[in-house]
């Protein structure tokens, strides 16, 4: 059993490096995925079998992918030598850095993210990368701050990337100064919070992604 949970990790991986290749060009879809598979040698129902969601999965794997190499880009880096505002600049820097070394895949990837029905996928995910930076970071609050503190996060990285996509890294890390003292503050920020500005948020940073 290890042995095929290994083999469908390393498939996974491979066929995502085949649809960052063909993502730019086709677009995040159902055809796109199964040509990946196609490139890693798999068939149509092999490609299913092993990626049930299709383009899902994939934009699952991405996003995953990309926390992974962000952390691996801050493993040199105590957390604890840092104030908190550089630990959270550091991170989503980070993570910046790694999303747009795939950069054409990744104007995809948001704009299938961005339809209606994909956004509780990418709420998820967003919460899941501002989760792994803030407990890099140190967090280890268990209370409602936990939340807070992500949602304002999910919600920076957001936009933080369409502008990256937009602009440039300057731009992205300009806005990021700026909302750092939101999360700072989130004692504040967190009593006006509702769960709609999240999603609308989100929504618009998807949006700009996708159509500029």
């Amino acid at each position: 059993m290890a042995h095929e949970n290994d083999w469908a990790e390393a498939t996974e991986q491979q066929i995502l490096d085949a649809a960052l290749k063909l993502a730019p060009a086709q677009g995040w879809t159902w055809p796109m995925a199964r040509a990946a598979g196609k490139a890693c040698g798999l068939t149509g129902p092999e490609t299913e079998l092993l990626l049930p969601h299709g383009p899902a999965d994939l934009a699952a794997l991405l996003s995953r992918r990309h926390d992974a190499q962000a952390l691996a880009r801050l493993a040199g880096t105590d957390p604890a030598s840092l104030k908190i505002r550089a630990r959270i600049r550091a991170g989503v820097e980070a993570r910046l850095d790694a999303a747009a070394a795939d950069e054409g895949a990744v104007r995809r990837w948001a704009g299938w993210l961005a339809l209606p029905l994909n956004i509780p996928l990418a709420l998820r995910l967003l919460w899941e990368s501002a989760d792994a930076l803030w407990r890099w970071a140190g967090d280890t609050a268990t209370d409602e701050n936990h939340y807070s503190k992500r949602a304002i996060l999910s919600g920076i990285l957001a936009s933080a990337l369409a502008i990256r996509l937009a602009s440039g890294k300057e731009g992205a890390m300009a806005f990021v100064d700026g909302r750092i003292e939101n999360v700072m503050a989130y004692e504040t920020w967190k009593a006006g919070l509702k769960g709609g500005d999240l999603l609308r948020d989100v929504a618009a940073a998807l949006g700009k992604m996708r159509y500029g």
